[in-house]
């Protein structure tokens, strides 16, 4: 910024939010006070957490993500950054937003910093997601790239030459047989694995509409390390989603399945959407022998008894149901919704998803079934 008078970071920081909403984003007052409360606290001189202090903040919806970023790297790269100079040593910066210690001499008080950085994440861990502020938002969503699904596994009818397992009669008497009948190495075998198919329904209607994000970004986890996961959202109909989650990039992957997804925080018809799933794709092939997990707190607007028909026919057909409930986890909470007591009966795991400790938990829980 050379030969221009150097602004002040408030007045920077608004105009990045005016040239939002001047792109359409729908930026309110009470958003870009937020936006700035998140700067304060991440701090102004890493333009990556002021990236996402204001994608938490600013952006209302899946739909303002793609413009944010255009607008982003408009307003701050062709300022060269952030408004305030950068010392010459840039400060590293944790994946769970912490700055690392700046040399290996400060001791005790080294120490200090990173068990309160690390306290400080594993509380973040167990906080229900639809209750942090922008900055938590933010935080949380680097500490998804530490959740490694592992696919469950099947045994399929083909053996494998191992180490140990079963005789294999046949090789061990062919080999005998190249040596004119004498004693050979005795030959053993297992069954092949195949990694089993993974199916995730995600409940996008509005009681759920406080951990959408969070889903996604678990999703998205689910098919990247994964070949064979399918992901769908359920609302007031069905829609498939594993195209758009197959980006590499979380933020990508979002953006494109907000403008795949046509009902965000509609009304929910778990009954109807299950049974378009099951005709559709489940039955013919995709729920077979699968890994089901759906996603819902199991408010039901339609008919409680089609869903609990439909669940009883995905459960015939599936090797494994689980419902993961957001307030499953917390105290005092009793599975007394239509939705919820009707497909219980045919659920095999009912599991919490409040907060990325519980996501881990499900990531255990999928992993084993």
């Amino acid at each position: 910024m050379t030969g221009a008078a150097v602004r002040e970071p408030d007045e920077i920081l608004l105009g990045f939010t005016r040239a939002l909403r001047a792109a359409g984003v729908p930026v309110t007052p009470d958003r870009s006070h937020g936006f700035l409360e998140a700067t304060a606290l991440l701090g102004l001189d890493d333009q990556s957490a002021t990236y996402w202090a204001g994608r938490a903040t600013l952006c209302a919806g899946p739909d303002d993500l793609a413009r944010y970023d255009q607008v982003f790297h408009a307003w701050f790269d062709a300022r060269e950054g952030l408004p305030r100079p950068r010392p010459a040593t840039t400060p590293s910066v944790s994946v769970s937003g912490f700055p690392e210690a700046e040399s290996a001499g400060e001791g005790a008080e080294t120490d200090e910093v990173l068990r309160a950085a690390a306290t400080s994440v594993e509380v973040l861990r167990h906080r229900d997601v639809a209750g942090l502020d922008p900055a938590e938002k933010a935080r949380l969503a680097a500490l998804f790239a530490r959740l490694r699904p592992i696919a469950p596994s099947r045994r399929t009818a083909r053996h494998q030459r191992w180490h140990r397992g079963t005789l294999d009669a046949s090789r061990t008497m062919r080999l005998s047989m190249r040596r004119f009948g004498e004693p050979a190495e005795i030959v053993w075998r297992r069954r092949r694995e195949r990694p089993r198919r993974v199916v995730l329904l995600l409940d996008v209607s509005g009681s759920m509409s406080g951990y959408a994000d969070a889903l996604l970004r678990l999703a998205h986890r689910f098919v990247v390390t994964g070949d064979r996961v399918e992901v769908f959202t359920v609302g007031t109909r069905l829609t498939h989603l594993t195209r758009a989650m197959r980006h590499r990039d979380p933020e990508r992957a979002i953006v494109a399945a907000g403008d795949t997804v046509p009902d965000w925080s509609g009304g929910t018809r778990l009954g109807e959407t299950v049974k378009v799933f099951l005709d559709r794709w489940g039955a013919r092939g995709m729920a077979r022998g699968a890994v089901v997990v759906i996603f819902s707190d199991g408010w039901e607007r339609g008919d409680a008894t089609l869903l609990a028909e439909q669940m009883q026919r995905l459960h015939r057909i599936a090797h494994h149901v689980v419902w993961v409930n957001p307030h499953r986890g917390k105290d005092g909470y009793a599975p007394v919704q239509q939705g919820i007591a009707a497909a219980l009966p045919y659920v095999d795991d009912f599991v919490a998803g409040h907060s990325l400790a519980a996501f881990a938990d499900l990531c255990t829980v999928v992993s084993r079934a």
